[in-house]
């Protein structure tokens, strides 16, 4: 039971290392556009920053594939980070409403003195909004999941715990619930976002130790 305890507990706050991703104002995105880079600086457990490149492609549908990297502020930043792949489709409108669904496929690494995590994952995500050339404002609400992770557990921790095991422990060892809204302003080549919310952990009832996130970033569109 502590085992099991050790495992979830430490892979909950791996989860919420990096839960955000990135935001576009979907009605100044013209056609031609269609390779946009994102930077942006998070609050989680800390500062974290990150870096995406976009394409937009030519569809009937508006859709952004995306990848994305995102790592934590401080001495030895290569210890941890998260990267993301997928990709953003606009569903439908209805008049300057945008209804937007996000999947993306995650690998990170956690690391600290008693053991190295890496995991695979997935973030899956709705946005509503209100979108308008020069500005928009919307609500998201998604999930991040841990689906299999492997631990490489430190001489430190195995002096402790001698019986601990290394390798891959699955099924789904953690997740979070996030919540919240989103807004920027926009011009012709640029966007400036701001997002915030709330983070509770996938029994809907316990949150993690900081369970808010806030996100600012800023796209930049090219041809």
């Amino acid at each position: 039971m502590k085992k099991t305890k050790y495992i979830f507990s430490i892979v909950v706050l791996f989860v919420a290392f990096a839960s955000n991703a990135q935001t576009f104002n979907w009605s100044s995105l013209k056609k031609d556009q269609k390779h946009i880079l994102n930077l942006n600086v998070n609050s989680e457990y800390g500062i974290t920053y990150g870096v995406g490149y976009n394409y937009h492609l030519r569809s009937k549908l508006p859709i952004i594939l995306n990848s994305e990297y995102s790592f934590p502020s401080g001495k030895n930043i290569t210890d941890d980070f998260k990267t993301k792949i997928g990709g953003q489709v606009d569903l439908f409108q209805v008049g300057d409403f945008h209804f937007i669904a996000k999947l993306q496929g995650i690998f990170r690494k956690y690391e600290n003195d008693y053991a190295r995590l890496l995991n695979f994952g997935s973030d899956l995500s709705g946005t509503v909004g209100y979108y308008k050339k020069g500005w928009f404002v919307a609500g998201e609400i998604g999930f991040d999941k841990a689906i299999v992770t492997h631990f490489k557990h430190s001489d430190l921790y195995k002096s402790n715990y001698p019986g601990v095991n290394d390798g891959w422990y699955e099924p789904s060892t953690g997740g979070n619930l996030y919540y919240g809204v989103q807004g920027g302003l926009s011009a012709r080549k640029v966007d400036v976002y701001l997002k915030a919310g709330k983070l509770t952990e996938q029994d809907f009832k316990t949150s993690p130790m900081l369970p808010f996130y806030a996100q600012v970033g800023v796209n930049i569109k090219f041809r």
